[in-house]
């Protein structure tokens, strides 16, 4: 199992960015993705789960409105569009194959909200 995270970055609160995660080495299709972060000090944080299909997607409530999951079986990569963001939200955020953001899962992505 491999997962790439990419697109994170600085962003300014109130601003947008784009997480990507590139999966190989396992049936993409057949397993809910997640995503899940960790601020410094603090623990991992599950963030939003989607269903194999992307018939369904699942929200933290710190979250909620805010980000949406979406996915693309044909390339193997699942997504967070992450708009209105806020300094607490500043994290490691990294997917995992699964529902839970549990192992395995990817290095991660930096995102930074700060003005």
């Amino acid at each position: 199992v491999q997962l790439v995270e990419s697109g994170g970055g600085l962003a300014q609160p109130g601003g947008s960015l784009r997480l990507s995660c590139a999966a190989s080495g396992f049936m993409f299709s057949n397993y809910a993705m997640s995503w899940a972060r960790q601020a410094p000090g603090k623990g991992v944080e599950w963030v939003s789960a989607i269903h194999s299909d992307g018939s369904s997607a699942y929200y933290a409530d710190s979250v909620k409105g805010r980000f949406t999951i979406s996915r693309d079986n044909a390339k193997n990569t699942v997504y967070l569009q992450m708009n209105s963001l806020k300094p607490e939200d500043t994290a490691l955020y990294f997917c995992a194959k699964g529902p839970f953001g549990g192992s395995p899962r990817g290095q991660g992505t930096q995102v930074t909200v700060s003005s």
